[in-house]
């Protein structure tokens, strides 16, 4: 047998080996699937921003309002957005961890199973269904401690006198953001830290750690990425969020920082909701461009978690 026989030959002079039916399959699909994403948001930003141009050039007395330009109907909009998603976000994160650190590490098994499928299931709850609560629930139970507030911290810019009279303020609205957006974040929260290395956790017991100091030093650096990817997804679906808000909030279209007023800035997708019924012509291409100033702001928040998120992609269970 000599040194040219094919059965010496080395494995990568043989060529490479055959791929599978099922493997090429799953490939073809997969970029498809990758460029009609692609595809999909290509058209949508060009159908967002060839609706929006008109608006732009319109003069401002033809528009919703009669604002003294683009801006002045725009800035409280996107205002009102921002300031909601972020309430939301405050008052839901710090639970949807402890709730998530209590299914995954301090639960028993049975009950973290019960609880894990209540999370989920309330993921899946109608935003109407959130809307009807927060008119017939939430808003009449929230007035007495609106009116405490005023009364006792009414100093404070937020809290400041007068106070809604049926309790529909953007506090409310965020608080019914926060109830919505928490299963998912909760979810996606406890699906990080079970994934934790069992090593890390041994490890911090075995040198003296409580189980709480062990959270600390395992189980949270290591699903940091995790909660600011839960994060931000939760604040995407709140600052999308139409039904819930638009039921909700008594809206003026003002800039506003407080919270129990009856005077409230409105959101976008709210705002879109409520008023394209009655729109027309150039009216419509104003609020597809309120549409388009969405999502930009959407695209740039996913755009600063993934580079958060990338920060810490060398953190593994690995090293």
């Amino acid at each position: 047998m000599t040194a040219t026989d094919p059965k010496v030959l080395p494995v990568a002079s043989q060529g490479k080996p055959k791929q599978r039916l099922g493997d090429i399959i799953f490939s073809r699909t997969s970029l498809i699937s990758g460029s009609a994403i692609l595809a999909i948001l290509a058209a949508v930003a060009i159908f967002l921003v060839g609706q929006s141009l008109p608006a732009f050039v319109a003069d401002p007395e033809d528009l919703i309002g009669s604002p003294a330009s683009f801006g002045d109907y725009v800035w409280p909009l996107v205002f009102g957005t921002l300031w909601s998603a972020t309430l939301a976000l405050v008052m839901a994160l710090p639970l949807a961890v402890g709730i998530a650190l209590f299914i995954s590490h301090y639960a028993p098994r049975r009950l973290a199973q019960i609880l894990g499928y209540i999370v989920d299931l309330l993921a899946a709850v109608p935003s109407v269904v959130f809307g009807l609560w927060g008119i017939g629930v939430l808003a009449p139970a929230v007035l007495p401690a609106y009116t405490w507030l005023a009364e006792n911290l009414g100093w404070i810019p937020f809290f400041a006198p007068p106070v809604s009279g049926t309790g529909r303020t953007i506090l409310t609205a965020a608080i019914v953001l926060g109830v919505m957006i928490l299963p998912v974040m909760t979810a996606i929260c406890r699906e990080i830290f079970i994934q934790t290395p069992v090593l890390h956790e041994e490890a911090a017991l075995a040198l003296g750690a409580t189980r709480w100091e062990m959270i600390t030093m395992a189980v949270l650096p290591f699903g940091r990425p995790g909660i600011i990817s839960g994060a931000m997804l939760g604040l995407g679906r709140a600052l999308g969020e139409t039904m819930a808000v638009a039921m909700v909030l008594s809206a003026t279209g003002v800039i506003t920082i407080n919270l129990v007023s009856s005077t409230n800035p409105s959101t976008i997708a709210a705002n879109i909701a409520l008023s394209f019924p009655e729109a027309y012509g150039i009216n419509v291409n104003l609020l597809i461009a309120t549409g388009l100033i969405l999502f930009v702001i959407t695209l740039i928040v996913n755009s600063i978690a993934r580079y958060i998120v990338n920060r810490r992609k060398d953190f593994s269970g690995a090293n």
